[in-house]
């Protein structure tokens, strides 16, 4: 028993570590995002999610593959849309929107949350090998959390930003969109192959942009700490 507890302190663990530390900061990330998809459908009077069990904090029932795989590697994706039947809303295009919009404005939410604390958690952690990878865990989840807002914020389907375009167009453009959403994803990949290969990428100068700005509410986090020192 000793000998193996010892093989295992022995062991090189700082690929799985890295592995997790970017695995976990996407699935809260894409979880709470498809979460809140679905409550604001639920409060607006489709409750095709809840009836689905996608209202639920499980990651498993929210993950699509390529989707995470594309958020850990390339700092955005995408997950399993959360079913919505938009007859259900009293006004269907603003209801759809409103729904779409929840995602992405979730994912602000959770970007500033994590700042906040990683502001809290900053002079108790560092130094430490362990806060180390609380620190990083949580600084992961700010930025992930930005980029899938603004990836999301992108009018092309499945994307949300296309569900919040097609609010504000008239029915004829409504239903003509409707028709090419099945070449979305398509679309979609092409983009992100197109951005992989540019000298610099949009998004990801865009959310560093974004992230540097945000950074306030990580240091009033700091600042709060340090009045209790």
């Amino acid at each position: 028993m000793n000998d193996f507890a010892a093989a295992v302190r022995g062991l090189d663990w700082s690929v799985p570590i890295q592995i997790l530390l970017s695995v976990l900061p996407a699935l809260i990330c894409i979880t709470l995002h498809e979460c809140a998809h679905g409550y604001a459908a639920s409060l607006l009077g489709d409750d095709t999610a809840r009836r689905s069990g996608r209202l639920s904090l499980n990651p498993i029932k929210h993950v699509d593959v390529l989707g995470l795989l594309m958020l850990v590697v390339f700092r955005f994706g995408w997950a399993k849309p959360v079913p919505v039947n938009m007859n259900n809303f009293k006004d269907p295009k603003r209801g759809m929107a409103i729904t779409a919009a929840a995602g992405p404005i979730a994912n602000l939410l959770i970007s500033l949350a994590a700042l906040f604390i990683y502001g809290l958690l900053f002079i108790p952690l560092v130094g430490r090998e362990w806060g180390q990878y609380v620190l990083e865990t949580v600084y992961m989840t700010a930025y992930l959390s930005l980029t899938l807002a603004l990836f999301n914020i992108i009018p092309i389907p499945p994307l949300d930003g296309s569900k919040v375009l097609y609010s504000v167009v008239s029915e004829r453009s409504y239903r003509r969109l409707m028709y090419y959403e099945r070449y979305g994803m398509i679309a979609l990949l092409i983009l992100v192959v197109v951005m992989d290969r540019l000298p610099v990428d949009p998004l990801n100068a865009a959310a560093n942009w974004v992230f540097s700005r945000l950074f306030i509410v990580a240091e009033w986090g700091f600042d709060l700490v340090r009045l209790f020192l």
